[in-house]
C-alpha cells in the first residue's frame, strides 16, 4: 500500500514505516500528525504521521565579482521535520483489507 503526498510544495511516495524528511511542520516532537493533502492512493487515503525536528545541510552562497575585491559567504540551513509513516487509512477510516467476499 502506497501514497503520493503533497506537503511543503513538494510531492512525496510514501509507503507504511517509510521515513522522509520535509519542510518544517508546526507539531511538536513525537505528536501524530495526519496529512490530508494526498495525491495519489495504493491502496488508503490519509496518513498519520510522527514528527522529529532536524535541520538539513549547510548550502554555502558564496558571490564573487572578479577584479573588484568583492567577496560575499553565507550559509543557510533549511528547517525540516523527519516524519515517519505509521499508517495509511481508506477514506472511511479503516485499513483497507483484500479478499473474497461471503456469499455465492
Amino acid at each position: 500500500m502506497f501514497a503520493v503526498i503533497r506537503t511543503g510544495g513538494k510531492q512525496y511516495r510514501v509507503a507504511k514505516d517509510d521515513i522522509i524528511s520535509v519542510e518544517k511542520l508546526s507539531a511538536e516532537p513525537g505528536a501524530t500528525v495526519e496529512l490530508a493533502e494526498v495525491l495519489m492512493i495504493g491502496e488508503g487515503a490519509e496518513v498519520a504521521t510522527g514528527a522529529e525536528q532536524t535541520r538539513a545541510d549547510k548550502i554555502i552562497v558564496f558571490k564573487k565579482k572578479r577584479r573588484h575585491n568583492y567577496r560575499r559567504k553565507k550559509g543557510h540551513r533549511q528547517h525540516q521535520t523527519v516524519l515517519r509513516i505509521t499508517e495509511i487509512r481508506s477514506a472511511g477510516g479503516s485499513q483497507h483489507e483484500e479478499g473474497v467476499a461471503d456469499g455465492a
